[in-house]
């Protein structure tokens, strides 16, 4: 399993906007093959950061979604309303270190 989180932060102004594109796009992503889970949450203190946070059954799943053409759609529509770029982390649980946050 590949546990994904993206941190993106958008002007305020676009934060409907952004909404608007992940809630139309959340049904065709989660059934997307290996997707298993999919949430996003919105940072308490900063209102126009929000983080998605989904599990893919493997890298090979989520590499394959990033080359979907629903990707394709949903990140170039998301990005353009981006005030900073974006950060993504990717853990494999199995392989990470406890000794590591």
């Amino acid at each position: 399993m590949i546990i994904r989180i993206v941190r993106m932060t958008f002007q305020p102004e676009n934060t409907q906007a952004f909404l608007e594109i992940f809630h139309g796009s959340e049904a065709l992503i989660r059934q997307m093959p290996g997707c298993q889970h999919l949430e996003l949450w919105q940072d308490a203190d900063l209102p126009h950061v929000y983080c998605t946070h989904s599990h893919w059954a493997s890298a090979a799943a989520l590499d394959a979604y990033r080359k979907s053409a629903l990707f394709g759609q949903v990140w170039p529509a998301t990005k353009r309303l981006f005030a900073a770029p974006a950060l993504a982390f990717s853990v494999n649980p199995v392989n990470a270190s406890s000794d590591r946050p």
